[in-house]
């Protein structure tokens, strides 16, 4: 696969990272909050997103490429208050990356198929910020 490719999955890594950390703050806000339900949302959002981030970081494995180093993540600073609102933004921001991504890089057959499956889920996401559209 072509540098700038494999720039573009290593970029989408990281958003991954930047998500998962998203959603696990607000999962453990709501539930400090004494709010099951909606930290329970907030999990299995963070799960799928964990679980893109894994798969990527496999396939750049797979594919042989350097790993950026993402332990100095931090979550963003955030509230539980309106979290839908800037979800839905957040959300909507990974299915232009991802739709950008298959416009414009030539991926290789395993990788193709691995961002069109996590576009569905993102797609999910956007639409009805609930989780578990992951498949195994």
């Amino acid at each position: 696969m072509h540098q700038d490719a494999l720039n573009a999955v290593r970029a989408c890594r990281a958003a991954e990272k930047e998500q998962a950390l998203f959603y696990r703050t607000l999962a453990a806000a709501a539930e400090m909050e004494g709010d099951e339900a909606t930290s329970e949302r907030l999990q299995q959002l963070h799960a799928d997103e964990q679980h893109h981030l894994s798969r990527l970081t496999a396939r750049l494995m797979e594919l042989g490429a350097a790993l950026p180093d993402l332990a100095g993540m931090r979550a963003p600073a955030i509230a539980l208050t309106d979290w839908e609102t800037l979800a839905h933004e957040r959300e909507a921001e990974e299915v232009r990356r991802y739709e950008a991504l298959l416009a414009t890089a030539t991926l290789d057959e395993a990788t193709l198929a691995l961002v069109e499956q996590i576009l569905e889920v993102e797609r999910h996401h956007a639409r009805d910020l609930g989780g578990k559209w992951t498949m195994a």
